[in-house]
């Protein structure tokens, strides 16, 4: 068990993408994937589980405001779906509503402490996972 768990914010024109580790309880963004016409680049993510081996992967789910399903909702469960089935690791669900607001809080805090730049904003997606990815760790390590 090396603690190593991946995370992603799927969208379909990039996916975010984030390490954490479940001992620390914490997670970091990692260069997002570019997605052509929708689909995944499965040779970048084949090559991010080759380099970090997770034993987890975390996924978030883009529910509506209200818990609704929405087109993005349906994208991300396939994805998560192909991405188990590739890995053959087990990819957790979680409900993303607020993280892309606490994201873009993140990413503002890091314009202002000058440790990010406008032109970084492309990864706020990655900034996103993490935030993912940290809900997740934290909620099953109680």
């Amino acid at each position: 068990m090396t603690g190593c768990v991946l995370g992603f914010d799927f969208g379909a024109r990039r996916i975010g993408v984030a390490s954490g580790n479940r001992i620390s309880q914490s997670a970091r963004p990692l260069p997002a994937l570019i997605a052509q016409k929708g689909q995944p680049d499965w040779t970048r993510i084949e090559a991010l589980l080759s380099e970090w081996r997770p034993e987890a992967l975390v996924v978030g789910l883009p529910l509506t405001l209200d818990g609704g399903e929405q087109a993005i909702t349906r994208g991300a469960r396939a994805f998560a779906d192909a991405l188990g089935t590739r890995s053959k690791l087990p990819v957790h669900l979680v409900d993303e509503r607020h993280t892309s607001q606490e994201a873009a809080r993140r990413f503002a805090a890091q314009r202002a402490a000058g440790s990010a730049r406008r032109r970084d904003a492309e990864n706020i997606d990655s900034l996103a996972a993490a935030v993912i990815l940290e809900s997740w760790l934290t909620q099953t390590h109680r």
